[in-house]
């Protein structure tokens, strides 16, 4: 990325005080669409600093001072004119606006008169028309001689003075009908003189006092007629050769030179700069319902143990108690959640107390009134508690398979945690597997629609893209024991050496891992839980076990054999920037594949402040090293402690990552059975290494939860 670009994007929004949409292309001139608001900025490598602040607080200029109207409908003014003229207002209204910019402005025109961006060598600045030489006076006056003559001066010193655009309008017209007429004087031939002495020359073009048309306000305005008393219409059918009359408008060649100049500051070489958009999701077509989840389980595993005539005990027997044993084992580290949490709530809202005087005397201490002054009754009173809430993401993909389980544990420990302190909580699991299809009950097919309107430059989120609504805080305790019972037996059945005897409902097998899309999906989905619960605090956590690909982008490009545009995709490039309209913030995406999703989290802690964003990683030995490195680096003084606190606790927390805490936790640990159990005839060293294994296990598990605990509170 290059840095220098986007600090003057910063610099425009800091001027315009509002998040302007700024854009670093390949152009060759600077622009600004001041209906959508979006500021077009070459890539001015070759201009000076103070060049560079010089053209762009000019176009910030634009950005706050002219207006959003189309007033060539209604104005006949060739708009260089107009430009001109506005030029000289936005100017003076940024420098009166921003002191320090008087300087800015002065430096940077001083380098383009030395440089000779006006063209004015071996020129005659006497012979150039009003426009030009007003153009020149604005700009670079302080260093070159504008010659104005008698009639001229009151008209330049009206076009210093205007302050709104109706002025610029009004002033603009005169510039024009004074540059005309006298063009149209230059013009006049020999023979004009000689058919005027004759007296059967025609009629003068026009002495042009006609008076502009004035408003509705009584202020003058230019009107629908040009210099010569009739319709422009009119005007482009009378000949040019006639009496001295010319169609030929007068020209603001300095304006045209300085922008030719201008463009050979930008870097046209290389590739465009693309900037790309989140789209915004439609929930309806990507959220797959909770009890549309849990009925498919009861439905098809029913079936199935119907047909192979089976009982429930037979097929889940094994599993449901494994699911028993773990919950009355995990009560502990629960129990440890709730009382750390309740802790801190009420530390917090101890350190928000107010105590205040009662004007009551208080008589236990009226026998200090000699040397104490505060004899008053005080009350305290407590801040009301935050309204909490969480948000979890379960990874469904693949790669989760031999860590499914260990990593439904965690989620387990933490959905308990939230119904004992009555907090609000959603589960769900992101999957590219689950049916697109639907048929109700005459058979008749429904294909899911794509969630948002294709356009171009928006990152591509898949039709094929769903979030499972795994569990949710909405259900009774009963029917949530259930819920979390066929999430267990599904985590169960992933395992490659598992001894499950039931297979997975259609469609809820592990898939790719679109967790980009659930990234750009939870924009939508936050805001909405915040709302439907009323709660001042929401907390996110992912459970994943790792990054996943960059998606592609949508993009519009016309074939040659077909007539209308075609919207492809296209890969995300070097080249290519993330932009928020919300925030302003503009990201680039110059990095590697598996960094876009710390991207994506940035994008979404930049948009809602608010809220804390949790990773747990659940890693295998195997896997520690690898992860450690990418946030780490190699073999550095950080990597060498983090490693050694992964061998010593096996766990350790990341905070360089996108996540405002990414927690990285050994799968092997969290099988272990924290309980402190021995055999009656166990020896005294079996019952040391007995505690000293439990302790080293909730010491780990005590570690992690404490600092989640820290952040959720």
């Amino acid at each position: 990325m290059n840095v220098r670009h986007e600090i003057k994007s910063q610099l425009a929004k800091l001027l315009a005080t509002e998040d302007l949409v700024v854009e670093n292309k390949k152009v060759e001139t600077a622009c600004f669409n001041v209906h959508t608001r979006v500021l077009t900025l070459p890539m001015w490598d070759k201009a000076s600093s103070t060049v560079y602040d010089l053209l762009v607080g000019h176009e910030v200029g634009h950005a706050l001072y002219t207006p959003d109207e189309n007033w060539l409908e209604n104005h006949k003014i060739p708009p260089q004119f107009v430009n001109v003229v506005e030029d000289v207002r936005i100017e003076k209204l940024m420098k009166r606006r921003y002191p320090g910019l008087s300087k800015t402005f002065y430096g940077g025109y001083k380098e383009l008169a030395e440089q000779d961006f006006f063209q004015l060598e071996d020129e005659d600045i006497s012979t150039y028309n009003l426009a030009d030489k007003v153009n020149l006076y604005y700009k670079i006056g302080n260093f070159v001689d504008v010659p104005f003559e008698d009639d001229e001066k009151e008209l330049v010193s009206l076009i210093g003075e205007t302050e709104t655009f109706v002025d610029v309008l009004a002033a603009a017209w005169k510039l024009y009908r004074f540059c005309k007429q006298k063009q149209e004087e230059e013009m006049k031939t020999p023979m004009d003189s000689l058919e005027s002495q004759q007296g059967g020359g025609t009629q003068p073009a026009s002495d042009f006092s006609e008076q502009p048309q004035e408003g509705e306000d009584g202020q003058e305005q230019p009107g629908e007629t040009d210099s010569y008393g009739g319709t422009a219409e009119q005007e482009q059918q009378k000949p040019s050769s006639t009496g001295g009359q010319t169609n030929e408008e007068p020209e603001v060649k300095t304006m045209e030179s300085l922008e030719e100049a201008l463009k050979n500051l930008a870097n046209m070489d290389g590739y465009e700069n693309v900037y790309l958009e989140l789209p915004k999701l439609d929930l309806n077509k990507i959220i797959v319902s909770n009890s549309e989840i849990h009925d498919k389980c009861k439905e098809y595993w029913s079936s199935w143990i119907e047909e192979r005539e089976h009982t429930y005990e037979e097929i889940f027997g094994e599993v449901d108690k494994k699911f028993l044993e773990f919950k009355r084992s995990a009560q502990k580290e629960v129990n440890y959640l709730v009382k750390e949490f309740e802790c801190r709530k009420a530390a917090d809202s101890y350190a928000r107390a107010t105590t205040a005087r009662t004007g009551i005397l208080d008589c236990t201490k009226l026998h200090t009134y000699k040397y104490n002054e505060d004899l008053f009754k005080k009350v305290t009173t407590l801040a009301e508690g935050k309204n909490h809430g969480l948000v979890f993401v379960l990874d469904w993909s693949g790669s989760m398979s031999d860590v499914m389980v260990d990593t439904v544990k965690q989620l387990f420990n933490l959905v308990w945690f939230c119904k004992k302190v009555a907090i609000p909580f959603e589960v769900y699991a992101f999957t590219s597997d689950y049916p697109l299809v639907k048929y109700d009950e005459e058979n008749k097919a429904t294909i899911r629609e794509l969630a948002y309107k294709k356009r171009d430059g928006l990152v591509q989120v898949g039709e094929w893209f769903s979030l499972m609504n795994m569990l949710t805080s909405k259900t009774n305790g009963k029917a949530l024991e259930e819920q979390m019972k066929n999430l267990f037996r599904l985590a169960h059945a992933f395992r490659w050496n598992s001894f499950v005897r039931y297979n997975i409902p259609y469609g809820m097998s592990l898939s790719g891992t679109p967790l980009n899309e659930t990234l750009v999906a939870l924009h939508e989905i936050l805001p909405k839980f915040q709302k439907e619960n009323k709660l001042q605090k929401v907390q996110c956590v992912i459970l994943t076990d790792g990054e996943a690909a960059m998606p592609k982008y949508h993009r519009e490009v016309q074939r040659r054999w077909e007539e209308e545009p075609f919207m492809g995709t296209a890969y995300i490039g070097p080249n290519s920037f993330l932009r928020n309209r919300k925030t302003g913030i503009t990201y680039s995406l110059d990095c590697e594949w598996y960094e876009f999703t710390d991207i994506l989290l940035r994008n979404l802690r930049d948009t809602f402040k608010d809220i804390n964003f949790i990773g747990i990683r659940v890693l295998e030995s195997r896997d520690a090293g690898g992860f450690i490195r990418r946030y780490c680096g190699y073999y550095g003084d950080e990597y060498i402690t983090t490693i050694a606190t992964w061998k010593k606790e096996k766990a350790f927390t990341i905070k360089k990552s996108g996540y405002h805490s990414y927690f990285g936790i050994s799968a092997n640990a969290l099988a272990q059975d924290a309980d402190f159990e021995v055999a009656e005839d166990a020896t005294k060293t079996q019952i040391k290494s007995a505690f000293a294994k439990s302790l080293k296990s909730k010491k780990m598990n005590k570690k992690i939860l404490g600092e989640f605990v820290e952040l959720v509170a």
